[in-house]
């Protein structure tokens, strides 16, 4: 398997575990900041590695009238903020 660096992790071959975690969609700022930061702090905690992954268009809903996310530019928004407010690469 190949090894890709992100950030200060290594990712795949012999590296060890990297928690890639978030929400299955982003709803709202302040939720995905508070995610996020819990996420971080237990990771550095816990010395594993972090990567904060969510949907910010989730198009494989089972109802047209379902919740598909805050959209491209918005979605990119929040997670740039949480990249750098939190520190977490996205």
């Amino acid at each position: 398997m190949k090894q890709v660096k992100l950030n200060s992790s290594t990712i795949g071959g012999k590296a060890g575990f990297i928690l890639m975690a978030g929400p299955c969609v982003l709803e709202n700022e302040t939720s995905a900041m508070k995610i996020a930061a819990y996420l971080k702090k237990l990771t550095d905690k816990l010395e594993i590695p972090f990567i904060f992954k969510a949907s910010y268009d989730k198009a494989n809903r089972t109802s047209i009238a379902a919740y598909r996310g805050p959209g491209v530019r918005a979605g990119l928004k929040i997670l740039k903020n949480i990249r750098e407010k939190i520190g977490a690469p996205v």
